[in-house]
């Protein structure tokens, strides 16, 4: 494996992960209603971390591969709107807004682990959790969409 490759795609995931510190849940988020099954808050920090290094790891093993100009433009895009969505959510308190950055998302890490399944069975199975994540924050960010209509109402 070629570490500095590593360490730049981990660097990535530090900027997207970044957003989290620039923009905190905070007292708006507290006061919203929320389904009984949201993670507590110590699960998430542990769960990204997990992701993002199994996601860097599994980069790192594809761009070393032929022909890998469509996985990497996928993951490119997935770290991206990866990074959008914090300061959508937290940042302009936008509910409406992050679930359509979660469903973007969602499609741009389902394609990064589809083209990254074409190239290595081992990147392609790194980045099943990471869908599997996004998929439990998608229906958590519907939730709380759902249980805040006044909230979500004020939104343009």
């Amino acid at each position: 494996m070629d570490w500095s490759v590593f360490a730049l795609f981990l660097c990535a995931c530090g900027a997207a992960a970044a957003t989290g510190s620039l923009f905190p849940p905070g007292e708006w988020y507290r006061a919203l209603n929320k389904p009984s099954w949201t993670p507590p808050d110590w699960l998430f920090p542990i769960a990204w971390t997990t992701l993002y290094i199994a996601s860097a790891y599994a980069a790192t093993r594809i761009a070393v591969r032929d022909d890998n100009a469509h996985a990497m433009a996928f993951w490119a895009l997935q770290i991206a709107l990866n990074a959008l969505w914090t300061p959508v959510f937290f940042g302009l308190q936008r509910i409406r807004g992050g679930m359509v950055a979660l469903v973007f998302l969602w499609l741009a890490v389902f394609g990064t682990m589809l083209s990254f399944f074409a190239h290595d069975a081992l990147a392609g199975w790194l980045m099943v959790p990471y869908v599997v994540w996004v998929t439990v924050a998608g229906a958590l960010n519907l939730s709380v969409w759902r249980l805040n209509p006044e909230e979500a109402a004020g939104q343009a």
